[in-house]
């Protein structure tokens, strides 16, 4: 059987993704000056780690514009969703011992 330390999914290894998906699991949909906002991060930061949760498939980009503005907004997909509860499940385990 598997330590329940080798079930935490690495796409949440570091505390911006961790975030990230915290805020997209409260929220239905959040746009990027919110999520930068909410995680005090830079926006190549928060650009960095949005893309690596959208090419594991976790979040949803939808890129439109409001009048001249490019808005940015991401939502968790249903796998995303699914992972980030299974990794929380396992951080849960571990804290238990």
């Amino acid at each position: 059987m598997k330590h329940v330390i080798h079930t935490l999914n690495k796409a949440f290894d570091h505390r911006v993704r961790l975030g990230v998906m915290a805020v997209l699991l409260a929220n239905d949909s959040v746009s990027f000056t919110e999520l930068k906002e909410a995680l005090d991060l830079t926006d190549g930061n928060l650009a960095s780690h949005v893309a690596a949760l959208e090419k594991a498939g976790y979040v949803q980009v939808s890129k439109q514009f409001v009048g001249k503005k490019p808005n940015t907004t991401y939502t968790a997909s249903p796998s995303g969703k699914q992972a980030f509860q299974e990794h929380l499940t396992a951080l849960e385990k571990l804290l238990r011992g």
